[in-house]
């Protein structure tokens, strides 16, 4: 799945995305709303780890799903 697929279909990965970061709460996930870049910003915030951890959760989380 690419990025663009995951932005479309947000709703149905956002529990895909809760699973893998407990951390976030529901209404975190409505605010990122598919937009990779805030996901990235809630898991540094939520998280504590750099950027670059961020994205390359993010790329393991994608292409997984």
């Amino acid at each position: 799945m690419n990025w663009d697929q995951v932005q479309g279909k947000w709703k149905q990965v956002a529990g895909s995305a809760q699973t893998e970061w407990g951390k976030l709460t529901n209404d975190e996930l409505d605010q990122i709303d598919g937009d990779r870049a805030r996901l990235e910003g809630k898991l540094q915030e939520r998280y504590g780890i750099a950027k670059e951890e961020a994205e390359r959760q993010v790329d393991d989380w994608l292409a997984r799903n």
